[in-house]
């Protein structure tokens, strides 16, 4: 071969040497590579276009070749087709491996006579090292292997504290732990710090409850309560729904100055105080039924009554500094007073409430013996409450693992570490598995070759238990940063409450996620997956539930556009854990409620949570399904639709078309069906193609954020599950017309914002409103 390149150059250097009228010459360049240099006279001309003798002429002179400089020519050329095919021929029958540098070395002889070494170039995808990705089985094996039920027996054992409340010496002795591991994790740990406003029992005055010569003073209470004393007819409104507050006003029972007293479950202590306030209520009592919460007849009940999430004191805007921003505060603060007492204390008041009895297909009657749950309004109570706002530093903690492609882009994965007492099942469960599923991923980067291509940010919220605090400062503080590069936010509180079945709240765009890792993860049975276990025929129905205002995921969904998930492994036939907000949330309760296999299912638990999160910081294309939301979507324009025909045929609304929005949703489909489309003809080796359609996908969720409501009056942004006058829901039930005419075309331009969003290029937008 070396002779035939030889002899092929010799040939070629001698045919350009005798054709000397060209007007370019070849340069090797000092980097090795060749370039064309066009050779002009001092005039501009070209130096070799004049002739002899005569005037300047721009045609060179007819070219004269000799016999010898043709035979030359054709061998040469016979030459580079014999060159090549014996190149061709011996590459294909010796293949090599490919590795990450290699070079093709090839000698040539230049003009110098040097040999210069030429890089061949490179195939048309050949992925960096960075990007090399891990079978997904091999992900899932390794996570499964690092986190087991010994691992967490211990953690759990090391965060099972005495005294968590948020910004205490127990809570800021956890976040220095945390740190500390973050760091010796090489996770770039920092901490987010603010300084918000709690509301907690006066030491010197407690609160009071009078009833005739009965006098309460409960240890338990609801954070946030308007302060003050005030005297009232003692009313039983069971749980406080719209529909028991009905049964009230059916049997003539007057509402308006009346100290309600309701029982815990079903709906936030803040709606049930916010539905009272409403009615006219002066005050409300809440107390645990033994029917629903089987506690110890004087167990306290803790909680908090802001219908928001945040610092009240800085709604819509974070807490960092107080002194900067002016007086305000959340519009969902209540106006009147609420105070918890215990089962015992209730059934006091109850035997002597008086008034006519609720009929029996009400479900008012609770558990008490020798209660007959009559609905009161005829005997005097007053309630004291003397809460007092303090001051209190709170700390975030945060680690990352950074990606090795889109660092930019993230899944946040959080849990609160304070609670109300011990908080076993609220924080301790909750901060261990954060802190070993950052363990469990380190290690896989670091010794198994794990390469996410996002990053994964892992945070440890605090004053968790007065309603997301901690998290939703953050979020207001760096929503601008954080905006569209957040994917999905995963909840570890309440991972655990029991043993026998699963319950998650979601955003639709995680539906398909959530629907696969249930079919990965083995059931806490044992024979199974967890997708076995709630059913496969229909495990919405079985498994979803509304994500509820006092969900730690909700502020992200609702208020930040954030697709976010919260699940939660449980007994069977039960909600929630009957011992969140008492002293009893405790190890002993856990296990008893586990049958004793809390650290076997807490690691069902993280592997749930790795799963997802590692599936959308692992693929090419983000794991969230645009599609899911069309469903949602069109039940809730339909019954605007026939909402507004009712109205309208009823001659109550006039000048207003439902088609409108019907329209925006026929651009919502469309634009859903040209992701899925996009989807289908991208080159998923194409970085910079899959980037850009991620980035219209993640636009769905945060574009359904109305942009026509405040932060600071209506937090709860989303459209669709949000809350407020804005959302379709509000609309398809307003009474008001001049409202409902307003919010229908501001509803409109939101859904189509989010269609146009979606489409990604101007030009490619199909606007038929």
């Amino acid at each position: 071969m070396d002779r035939i390149r030889s002899a092929f150059h010799s040939a070629f250097h001698s045919v350009i040497q005798s054709e000397r009228y060209s007007r370019f010459t070849l340069q090797p360049a000092e980097d090795r590579e060749r370039h064309v240099e066009v050779k002009l006279s001092d005039d501009g001309t070209e130096a070799e276009g004049e002739q002899e003798g005569g005037s300047p002429s721009f045609r060179p002179a007819p070219p004269h070749r000799s016999r010898r400089s043709i035979c030359y020519l054709v061998l040469g050329t016979l030459l580079i087709f014999i060159a090549g095919y014996l190149v061709g021929f011996i590459s294909h029958r010796k293949p090599q491996a490919a590795t990450g540098n290699c070079e093709t070395r090839l000698a040539t002889e230049n003009q110098t006579g040097k040999t210069p070494t030429i890089v061949a170039p490179a195939p048309a995808y050949v992925p960096a090292i960075s990007d090399a990705q891990m079978d997904w089985a091999v992900v899932t094996r390794l996570l499964t292997q690092k986190l087991t039920g010994q691992a967490f027996d211990k953690t759990l054992s090391d965060f099972d504290m005495q005294e968590r409340s948020a910004g205490s010496e127990g809570d800021m002795s956890t976040a220095n732990r945390l740190f500390t591991q973050f760091k010796a994790l090489e996770m770039d740990p920092w901490t987010d710090i603010h300084y918000v406003q709690l509301q907690k029992p006066n030491s010197t005055r407690p609160n009071r409850v009078l009833f005739g010569s009965d006098i309460f003073e409960p240890a338990g209470y609801l954070a946030y309560s308007e302060t003050g004393k005030v005297e009232g007819k003692l009313v039983y409104g069971n749980y406080g729904r719209q529909k028991d507050l009905d049964v009230l006003q059916e049997k003539n029972v007057e509402l308006k100055g009346s100290v309600l007293l309701l029982r815990a479950g079903n709906i936030a202590f803040a709606e049930q105080v916010d539905n009272a306030a409403t009615k006219g209520a002066s005050a409300v009592l809440i107390y645990p039924d033994i029917q629903d919460l089987k506690y110890v007849a004087d167990t306290a009940l803790y909680g908090h009554v802001h219908l928001g999430s945040g610092d009240p004191y800085t709604p819509g805007f974070p807490s960092f500094n107080h002194t900067q921003f002016p007086p305000t505060q959340s519009s969902g603060l209540p106006k009147i007073p609420a105070q918890t007492i215990t089962a015992n204390m209730a059934k006091t008041l109850l035997k002597k409430i008086g008034g006519p009895a609720a009929d029996a297909s009400s479900g008012f009657r609770g558990g008490f013996d020798q209660v007959t749950y009559t609905l009161g309004g005829s005997e005097n109570i007053t309630v004291e409450v003397n809460n007092v706002l303090v001051n209190t530093e709170i700390h975030n903690v945060f680690g990352v693992i950074k990606g090795f492609t889109d660092p930019d882009r993230y899944v946040v994965l959080g849990a609160q570490r304070d609670a109300w007492g011990r908080g076993y099942a609220r924080a301790a469960v909750g901060t261990s598995v954060l802190l070993e599923l950052a363990k469990a991923v380190h290690e896989m980067v670091e010794k198994d070759g794990f390469r996410p291509r996002r990053s994964i940010v892992f945070a440890s919220w605090s004053a968790g238990e007065y309603g997301s605090v901690g998290a939703t400062e953050w979020l207001e503080g760096y929503l601008s940063s954080i905006d569209k590069k957040v994917l999905a936010y995963i909840n570890l509180d309440g991972v655990v409450m029991g043993r026998g079945s699963f319950i998650a709240s979601a955003s639709p765009l995680l539906y398909s996620l959530l629907e696969s890792t249930m079919k990965e993860v083995k059931s806490p049975l044992g024979a199974g997956t967890v997708y076995d276990l709630v059913g496969k025929s229909n495990w919405q129905a079985t498994a979803l539930r509304p994500m509820s205002m006092d969900d730690p995921s909700y502020p992200f969904l609702a208020s930040s556009g954030i697709p976010s998930l919260s699940f939660h492994f449980i007994s069977p036939n039960t909600e929630t854990y009957t011992y969140y907000g008492t002293n009893l949330d405790n190890q002993d309760h856990l296990n008893y409620k586990t049958s004793h296999r809390t650290g076997e299912i807490v690691a069902l638990a993280a592997q749930f949570a790795g799963r997802m999160a590692l599936r959308l910081v692992h693929d090419h294309l983000v794991r969230l399904n645009v599609s899911q939301y069309s469903k949602i979507l069109f039940q809730a324009v339909l019954r605007v639709y026939n909402r507004v025909n009712q109205l309208t045929k009823s001659g109550q609304l006039k000048g207003v078309s439902p088609s409108w929005l019907n329209q925006a949703r026929g651009s919502f489909q469309r634009a859903a069906e040209g992701i899925n489309t996009a989807i289908i003809n991208t080159d998923l080796r194409d970085k910079e193609a899959c980037r850009i359609l991620n980035d219209r996908i993640m636009r769905v969720e945060h574009t359904l954020l109305s942009p026509y409501v405040t932060p600071t009056d209506t937090p709860y942004r989303h459209i669709l599950l949000g809350r407020g006058p804005h959302t379709l829901a509000s609309i398809a039930e307003t009474t008001d017309m001049e409202q409902l005419h307003t919010q229908l075309a501001l509803a409109t331009w939101s859904l189509q914002g989010c269609a146009d969003a979606m489409v990604g290029n101007i030009w490619d937008i199909d606007n038929e409103i």
